[in-house]
């Protein structure tokens, strides 16, 4: 997105629908005096003079929003959107909120790894029945998995999976292998933490391109998938793919849960086919009561879709958007602005 696309001289009139404070809204108005800042309900707000929008829920009814150019939407990804009017109006822009938490998705996705590595779930699982395995079961209970040297394969490298690798690198030596749409754009330009992430894309040892994902599969010592939800995406993680992976590997999904197909990744588990897995994000959510993930297995890790919790969210948001908001004012690319052709 280049030049701005208001006059000059004009008033940018900038709505908020989400409930972000005082001091959240301040910040946004100490941008430029060229900004009206305005906040209101998003059922009741009149989006007739909003030339920017800030939303979790954007109008379906366009029409009353006849000046709208660009929405910045209260998420990372849009594959809720791909349905909405706002995403088939290639004259309004959109962009979200990826990277806002990236290190906290992050540092989520490496704790599960290292309790899966040093069998936290088997010690919980022990602590409920109230004693010790015997002595002559601790060692084949509780030995570890090394992670120092092994491999860890990211399937979409982008925010959280640069994060991941910069902190799976410098703290425990792990090597990375990345999967990505277009290997050949290594470098990100999305918003990050200043210290934090890959943005040069140095970091991986190999790149592959989605058709060859069954070798980084079968390469990797743990998969963490952190893709988005695309059709390309959909399901991309059978039970071939499983299949392909160690028998002594674990993996982990911090993307989207319909990106896995949960029922084959649940029997891979239940047949000693992988070592291990976590999830914490699920086709439905919450899923029904007799998920086969949530069966009685002390190799599995089941979160809530917890991992992208994280206290400063709406701050950093807001910090975020006051840089895209900068940005729009001098006519420079806006960070995180949606590919509707990708779908991210």
């Amino acid at each position: 997105m280049g030049a701005r696309m208001i006059p000059s001289a004009a008033v940018l009139n900038v709505l908020v629908t989400m409930p972000f404070g005082e001091a959240q809204l301040d910040r946004l108005r100490a941008v430029s005096p060229d900004l009206s800042v305005s906040a209101a309900d998003p059922e009741r707000a009149d989006y007739a003079r909003t030339h920017v929008l800030y939303a979790g829920n954007p109008p379906r009814d366009l029409a009353r929003a006849p000046q709208l150019k660009w929405v910045q939407v209260h998420m990372a990804g849009v594959n809720a959107l791909q349905d909405h009017p706002l995403y088939a109006n290639s004259g309004i822009a959109i962009t979200t909120t990826s990277g806002v938490h990236a290190a906290t998705i992050a540092e989520y996705a490496l704790t599960v790894i290292l309790a899966l590595a040093h069998r936290v779930p088997r010690m919980v699982e022990w602590r409920d029945k109230g004693r010790w395995p015997p002595d002559e079961q601790r060692w084949p209970l509780f030995v570890p998995t090394e992670l120092r040297g092994a491999v860890l394969g990211v399937i979409g490298y982008g925010s959280i999976g640069r994060e991941l690798a910069r902190m799976a690198t410098t703290a425990l030596g792990m090597r990375v292998l990345a999967c990505k749409r277009d290997p050949s754009r290594r470098v990100d330009d999305g918003y990050r933490l200043p210290g934090t992430g890959d943005p040069e894309g140095t970091l991986p040892q190999a790149w592959f391109a989605p058709a060859r994902l069954h070798d980084l599969l079968a390469r990797s010592d743990v998969v963490v998938m952190c893709a988005p939800l695309t059709p390309e995406t959909r399901a991309m993680i059978g039970a071939a793919e499983l299949a392909a992976m160690k028998p002594s590997a674990f993996f982990v999904n911090v993307g989207r849960g319909a990106t896995v197909d949960e029922a084959a990744l649940a029997a891979a588990l239940k047949a000693g086919r992988l070592a291990g897995a976590a999830v914490d994000v699920f086709d439905e959510e919450p899923p029904p009561a007799g998920h086969p993930l949530y069966g009685a297995l002390d190799s599995v890790i089941v979160s809530p879709h917890v991992s992208g919790f994280l206290p400063s969210y709406d701050d950093r948001c807001t910090e975020l958007f006051a840089e895209n908001l900068k940005r729009f004012l001098a006519g420079a690319p806006l960070l995180n602005l949606v590919d509707r052709a990708r779908g991210y």
